[in-house]
């Protein structure tokens, strides 16, 4: 077959063209184009572009030449289709979920975050609100994988855990990131791959202020640390270990004391306590943690702890009244001697109940 021939008979397979024309001088080969987009023109389009894609050095120069000859009588190849561009968008935190308070201060918050091309990014965070940030994570994950780090959680943690708006606890890490600047302190060096997910995000709103009328429950406020939750909430045990021991002398005394003393001594002894482990920024700091656990209370459908929680943080504010006239103040201090007398009678480690931030 003619060279002519063969480009005729590629009319309908242009891609077998470059096989069949492989071994055809570069010369006869664009002889055979002239001829052959002269007299098929159009329907010479698609042979000759697989030849100018597909061949050998020599065949796509002449190939392309040919193109060039059919571009200027006003043919050419059809554009290429454009793949539609993916937008990127705005990162934004799209779930998020909080834990409650320890007897530290510290609580944990995850927030998922979706990137600008729709991947979705965990970040998990430990925040203490007298440190900070105090540890940071986390990566990209696949929702099958969060939902079982999710069920993994809620069966493994002692503090209770719910889902919020992610932009309140987005909230939460702008509040501790203050607190680093209050204190001139920095966050982990690993937050800095997730400064740009909080930058202009707003604080926490201020609480609601309780109602009146909730001096009886702020009354009974000691009662909620025998709640599971609030267990290991008490004064630090280590600033009153003097005192416990002041404690357990007086409770072993072999004087001959009436029950009534030996009360009035116990009593006075809590007192002084109360007044010296909670001066008023120690009274705010508890009064948010019970704003905060009422949140917590609310969003696991129990309205008396909340209420009652809001009514004592509404007490320890009371700055007129004197910490040892506030019975959630008096009782975080009972508590915490009543464990620094453990610790002194070597009952319990003075590590396991520290209240440093861990």
């Amino acid at each position: 077959m003619t060279t002519l021939s063969l480009l005729e008979s590629a009319l309908d397979a242009p891609g077998l063209a470059v096989e069949r024309l492989a071994g055809v001088a570069a010369d006869e080969l664009d002889a055979a184009l002239r001829e052959f987009v002269r007299t098929r023109r159009e329907e010479a389009l698609p042979v000759v572009t697989a030849l100018a894609s597909g061949g050998s050095s020599p065949t796509r120069r002449v190939a392309k030449k040919a193109l060039y000859r059919l571009a200027q009588s006003g043919i050419t190849p059809p554009a290429p289709e454009k793949r539609p561009m993916v937008e990127r968008r705005p990162e934004r935190a799209v779930r998020g979920w909080l834990s409650g308070i320890d007897g530290t201060g510290t609580r944990a918050a995850w927030i998922q975050f979706e990137a600008g091309y729709g991947e979705q990014i965990h970040c998990s965070l430990l925040l203490s609100d007298t440190t900070g940030i105090a540890d940071v994570g986390g990566d990209r994950i696949t929702k099958r994988r969060l939902e079982a780090e999710l069920a993994s959680l809620r069966a493994s943690q002692k503090l209770p855990w719910v889902e919020m708006e992610p932009q309140e606890v987005t909230a939460r890490v702008v509040e501790a990131l203050a607190l680093h600047e209050a204190q001139r302190t920095s966050p982990p060096a690993a937050f800095a791959r997730w400064q740009h997910f909080f930058d202009g995000a707003a604080p926490p709103a201020p609480a609601a202020a309780p109602p009146s009328d909730d001096t009886p429950l702020a009354d009974r406020a000691g009662e909620m640390l025998d709640l599971p939750e609030l267990m290991g909430w008490f004064v630090d045990p280590d600033r009153v270990q003097t005192d416990a021991v002041r404690l357990m002398e007086a409770r072993e005394s072999r004087l001959v004391l009436s029950d009534q003393q030996k009360t009035e001594r116990e009593e006075a002894l809590v007192g002084d306590v109360t007044d010296r482990e909670l001066p008023p920024e120690e009274r705010r700091r508890w009064a948010h943690r019970l704003d905060e656990m009422a949140i917590i209370f609310d969003r696991t459908d129990r309205p008396e702890p909340a209420a009652m929680a809001r009514a004592a943080a509404a007490s320890l504010l009371d700055l007129d009244r004197i910490a040892r006239h506030v019975p959630f103040a008096r009782a975080l201090a009972q508590r915490g001697l009543e464990v620094a007398v453990e610790v002194a009678s070597g009952r319990l480690s003075a590590a396991d109940v520290s209240r440093q931030a861990r």
